[in-house]
């Protein structure tokens, strides 16, 4: 597997001296799709916010000119795919993740209640959303973030992006205040969105134990 990350939002985060070294049908194309995703993501994280009945930009709040990212991800061809994984069984750390299957090959698998492992079709000209565990937390566990992996095909290569979308670096990450008054106790702790993501990557990418790690005991 090979993996490229690349820092889209804040601007001034990004690394100009790399995209030169791009050809210009790529940077414009890959420009474009950003800032088209920037805008879906706003109108997603809008509904959300109005279908919880959460106060008025609560959240568009601490996700204005938040930190977003793309990740590309090449998964070559396996031919004994049942003693590896692509990707091991984890929920994103992020608010949510939209992800395009680009070439059409399946693999992602999302985990269910019962604990089984549910494959996810592939649509065509579809984007899959994810729920990442800073929704759980910011929904005061009232949307759940999505546990996932990816399996790898015998015959043919993956490639998917996904684009990670999370609050500003100054904003706290905690349950919304007007979800805790409505439907109490808070769930989990608030913390800086700079420990947060200090605390994620100290740990190894494994299931939701970095959601476990905020969770109150009630």
């Amino acid at each position: 597997m090979s993996y490229s990350f690349i820092s889209t939002n804040p601007v001034h985060l990004r690394r100009p001296h790399l995209l030169p070294q791009l050809p210009s049908s790529l940077r414009d194309n890959l420009e474009t799709y950003i800032q088209t995703l920037k805008a879906l993501a706003s109108g997603l994280l809008g509904s959300m916010e109005e279908a919880l009945e959460m106060e008025a930009n609560e959240m568009a709040a601490k996700m204005d000119d938040g930190l977003q990212s793309v990740a590309i991800i090449y998964y070559p061809p396996c031919p004994q795919p049942e003693l590896v994984l692509g990707f091991t069984p984890h929920s994103d750390a992020t608010c949510i993740t939209i992800l395009s299957q680009v070439n059409g090959v399946g693999g992602l698998q999302v985990k269910t209640r019962d604990g089984s492992w549910v494959p996810v079709n592939i649509l065509p000209n579809a984007l899959v959303v994810l729920v990442g565990d800073i929704l759980e937390v910011f929904s005061n566990g009232l949307y759940e973030s999505a546990e996932h992996r990816v399996t790898v095909n015998p015959d043919k290569e993956r490639i998917s992006m996904a684009f990670f979308v999370n609050p500003k670096l100054e904003a706290e990450i905690g349950p919304a205040a007007s979800l805790v008054m409505k439907n109490p106790p808070c769930r989990f702790k608030t913390i800086s969105t700079e420990q947060y993501f200090n605390n994620f990557f100290g740990r190894v990418l494994d299931r939701k134990t970095n959601l476990e790690a905020l969770k109150i005991d009630n």
